[in-house]
């Protein structure tokens, strides 16, 4: 059983990069996207344990920019995951007082996810008991281009100083602008890098790299990692007296 009350130093935003679904699905012998499918079933259960975690914010990477290299068979399932994904757990998440949010480029993704992804974030925006962020066609360092150029556009426009321009501009044109940063940072399947995942937000964020794939990533996993995280001593460059 989980604790009903974390402890004051736990993580209250947690990001995580679910990597390892392909991987778990070719040891069973089936195809990739039936590996997407359990990992994605799986994000609700550890949605569901972030208030007893005392987790508030939690953001998943779904899709990368760089994703599109894959088969077109993949990417075109993994779409109609997306799609299918939204469609199920749409009432499912309202009703558990989530708030989602989406980040990314959006201009590549069909209309139709695009519509699909608006009337959820509309649906829930209202909600504050967990606030999920799901990155789709996300990339850190093409979320830092898009957001200096509208930086730029705004100097340009005369709406902002440049000689005002400092490390507290920037993270306002951010997808995540209304976000605080990530605390904990956890990536499953044993690969030890963060491939371009909220690059800013994370310079002071704890990582945890786990050997488990995400579709065997279980809330005691998750709850032994925040357990983890409130023991560590954070100092952000400074030294205690």
């Amino acid at each position: 059983m989980l604790k009903k009350s974390a402890p004051e130093t736990g993580p209250r935003h947690v990001a995580i990069i679910m990597d390892g679904n392909g991987r778990w699905a070719q040891a069973r012998g089936r195809p990739r996207l039936f590996g997407h499918h359990a990992g994605a079933r799986r994000v609700r259960e550890i949605v569901e344990a972030c208030p007893d975690l005392g987790v508030k914010f939690i953001t998943i990477f779904a899709f990368s920019t760089e994703n599109w290299k894959r088969t077109q068979v993949e990417v075109a399932g993994l779409m109609s995951l997306f799609r299918r994904y939204i469609t199920k757990e749409a009432k499912a998440l309202h009703d558990e007082g989530v708030r989602v949010r989406f980040i990314g480029d959006r201009v590549r993704l069909d209309k139709k996810l695009i519509a699909m992804m608006d009337e959820l974030e509309l649906l829930t925006a209202e909600n504050d008991r967990v606030h999920l962020t799901i990155a789709l066609n996300y990339g850190g360092r093409d979320e830092v281009a898009r957001a200096t150029k509208r930086l730029a556009q705004d100097v340009a426009a005369g709406k902002l100083d440049p000689e005002e321009v400092d490390e507290e501009t920037l993270p306002k044109y951010l997808d995540t602008c209304v976000l605080p940063d990530p605390d904990l940072v956890i990536r499953t399947s044993g690969e030890a890098r963060i491939s371009n995942f909220l690059l800013w937000q994370s310079a002071y964020a704890e990582y945890e790299f786990i050997d488990t794939l995400w579709p065997d990533f279980s809330r005691e996993i998750f709850a032994e990692l925040v357990k983890k995280y409130g023991a560590r001593d954070r100092r952000f460059g400074a030294v205690k007296a």
